[in-house]
Order: structure tokens, then C-alpha cells, then sequence
């Protein structure tokens, strides 16, 4: 039986910056295939914000719920090019230089990019194995297309808030 946790991330803005939802499906690998969904915004935001919003309570949920003895990994589908280099190269490379990008300008979401570093330094610690997978959006498939309408639903929530 396959015993890898599926999650499916989005993030959405109405506007960009405007009011902005993000959500997250986790899918686990049960006879059932029990999900489970997160999902919030925020009433002044980015798309980049929500998407990295997203893959950070995705992930804090697996430093919470991930049991070594029913799963053996996970694999995080999320359609963001710009978060997957961030997690996978870009941001080593913005420690080094005192969160710095590649042209001396201050990195954009350093505060996600803290926290996000810090859960993914858990999910290491706790011998979590994770592959981050780049999905097109919008490409008809079942949980990347639920997962968008969740992000937009939370950012619809957030149209007029003040």
C-alpha cells in the first residue's frame, strides 16, 4: 500500500496587493483517503504571500500530525514556481547574505521566509522525507482545481473587510 501523504496547496488574490485567501489539501493515504483541508487569508495581501502561507500550514500541520509508523513521506503539489525555488534553492542562499537576494535587494516575505525556514528545519529534524512537485495551475486536475477554489473562496471572504 502506498503510504505517501499527497498535499495540494494554493494561494489567491483578488488583486495583487488585495484581499487574499490561501488553502491547503492533505490527502492521507487510508483505505478511506481521509483529507483534510486548511484554509484562511487575510484582507491586505499578495498572491506570493498566500502561496507561501499556504506551503507554511501545510507544513506546520505535518510537524503536528506526521506518524512515522503509518506514513513513510510526503509530496507537496503546489503550483508556484516562485515558492518551490524559494524552498529548494533561493533560500540558503538568502541566509548567507543576511536575507539578501542575488541583487542586493532586501528579500520580499522575509517574515514567511523565516518561518517557513524554521518548520522546514523541524520537518528535517523529525526525519519527515519531502518532495516538492510543481503543478501547473489550472491544468484540470481534481485537488490542484478544489485547492484553487478554497483560496479564492477564503479571499472572496476578505473582499470587504476593512
Amino acid at each position: 500500500m502506498n503510504r505517501t501523504i499527497k498535499i495540494y496547496t494554493d494561494g489567491s488574490c483578488l488583486g495583487n496587493p488585495g484581499p487574499g485567501g490561501w488553502g491547503a489539501i492533505i490527502i492521507l493515504p487510508t483505505t478511506d483517503s481521509k483529507e483534510t483541508i486548511l484554509s484562511g487569508g487575510d484582507s491586505k495581501t499578495t498572491n506570493n504571500r498566500m502561496e507561501a502561507i499556504a506551503v507554511l500550514e501545510a507544513m506546520n500541520w505535518l510537524v503536528n500530525n506526521f506518524d512515522k509508523d503509518k506514513f513513510d513521506d510526503v509530496e507537496l503539489f503546489i503550483d508556484s514556481k516562485y515558492v518551490i525555488n524559494a524552498i529548494d534553492s533561493w533560500l540558503k542562499n538568502w541566509k548567507l547574505n543576511n536575507w539578501r537576494t542575488a541583487s542586493k535587494k532586501p528579500v520580499k516575505n522575509r517574515d514567511l521566509w523565516e518561518k517557513l525556514d524554521l518548520v522546514i528545519s523541524k520537518v528535517s529534524e523529525i526525519n519527515i522525507p519531502y518532495k516538492l512537485t510543481w503543478i501547473k495551475g489550472h491544468s484540470n486536475d481534481l485537488y490542484n482545481d478544489t485547492v484553487d477554489e478554497i483560496a479564492r473562496t477564503e479571499a472572496e471572504k476578505y473582499k470587504f473587510a476593512n
